[in-house]
């Protein structure tokens, strides 16, 4: 007899967790595997952070918290989306959630009917598309490509709306591209949304201070759409903070209410001392966001400049994130010394692992046939000895 729900067969594995494993598995073989596939900084939790953490222990947050998060921490994250990006959120419309990750999914499932559409430029990051179809909507995917730096246009946007439009779903600094919009940029598109006005715009801005741009712009921050909009950021990027699990949305009141009702039914509260930690990685010193912004962009230098020396590769320089997306559809259809063909990104991620041993994902993972993600959240030399097998195994492509 089969237990499995229909509702767990329509969604797909995570492809960026699944190529992880296979790295793992590999490594605990004895292959020399450079992992490049991992969407987490390398670094260390600050150590004011961690003292945070077992401070509360010792002060006995062991208890169960809040559904939405401790009042204390949503001060802390509405007076951070104040001071850093110019937005006014009560504590009371701030739900803080086991990841950002799951403070996505609260809000699709909160806002999202069956047949309700959401927009999501692609490529897109791999769980998305999976989020709206466990609550039952229908993704409208919006493409871009290299040459548009992987931003749509408001032409684009326009078409892609119906009567069905029910959310707008935006990623800046984006995973998987590193594309970052820019304030003109997003008020093109923020025009449009005035235009339809029950159309909700979820900004994932979890990249948020890995930009190498100078400036960064909230969509929170457009007065005409601010009360249809939400924000989902958290701790684990700028804060190499990834196994600590504390993400949240910034919402109008009735959404946060939804989501503090969906949440208080399946997870309820976030841990109790990753709260504690998260809300010293708020109140505290900033110089390691900054810090680790440094060495990530000191890296995209790198790896942009290694790649532009392999034929075959299409590339362009991120302004955000530590991915790079190139293009690779130039080496379908070649054959392997091994005799495998290459027919799609899957083919050549794959082999790049088994011959290569450098992890990367495929870009159908993010709805971007043709390209894959390399990820540079790791050393230097780590990086120099993968593109330097990345180019070895593509010159044997024949």
């Amino acid at each position: 007899m089969d237990f499995i729900s229909d509702r767990i067969k329509s969604l797909a594995s995570s492809q960026t967790l699944a190529m992880s494993q296979k790295s793992a598995e590999l490594r605990a073989a004895g292959v020399d595997v450079i992992n490049l596939s991992v969407g987490e900084p390398d670094f260390h939790t600050p150590a004011h952070i961690k003292d945070a953490a077992k401070h509360a222990i010792d002060e006995n947050f062991t208890f169960y918290s809040p559904v939405p998060g401790y009042m204390s921490l949503r001060k802390a994250i509405a007076a951070k989306l104040s001071r850093e990006n110019g937005l006014t959120f009560a504590p009371e419309q701030i739900v803080v959630s086991g990841g950002a990750k799951q403070a996505l999914c609260n809000v699709i499932l909160s806002t999202i009917n069956p047949g309700d559409e959401v927009i999501i430029p692609t490529p897109a990051w791999v769980s998305y598309v999976e989020m709206v179809k466990l609550a039952g909507g229908t993704n409208v995917l919006v493409p871009a490509t290299i040459e548009s730096d992987f931003k749509i246009t408001p032409a684009q946007l326009e078409a892609a709306i119906t009567p069905r439009t029910r959310m707008l779903l935006l990623c800046s600094p984006s995973n998987p591209t590193g594309s970052v919009y820019t304030r003109d940029e997003l008020q093109e598109l923020v025009e449009v949304i005035d235009r339809h006005k029950d159309i909700i715009v979820m900004a994932d801005e979890i990249y948020e201070h890995i930009n190498y741009t100078g400036s960064f712009t909230s969509v929170g921050s457009f007065a005409s759409i601010a009360d249809r909009t939400v924000i989902i950021n958290g701790v684990s990027k700028a804060y190499a903070m990834t196994g600590w699990r504390i993400g949240y949305c910034a919402a109008p009141v009735a959404i946060a209410k939804a989501c503090t009702k969906l949440q208080g039914q399946y997870t309820s509260g976030a841990s109790s001392i990753a709260q504690k930690a998260a809300e010293a990685a708020y109140e505290g010193p900033q110089d390691c966001v900054e810090e680790m912004r440094l060495a990530f962009e000191r890296r995209r230098d790198l790896v942009v400049e290694l790649a532009r020396r392999i034929p075959g590769l299409k590339v362009n320089k991120p302004n955000g994130a530590f991915y790079l997306f190139p293009e690779v559809s130039s080496y379908f259809g070649k054959k392997a010394p091994d005799g495998r063909v290459i027919n799609n990104a899957s083919d050549l991620s794959m082999y790049l692992l088994e011959v290569g041993h450098v992890a990367t994902v495929a870009g159908d993972a993010f709805c971007a046939p043709g390209y894959i993600r390399l990820s540079y959240a790791t050393s230097d030399d780590n990086l120099r000895q993968a593109m330097e097998r990345i180019a070895r195994s593509l010159a044997d492509l024949v």
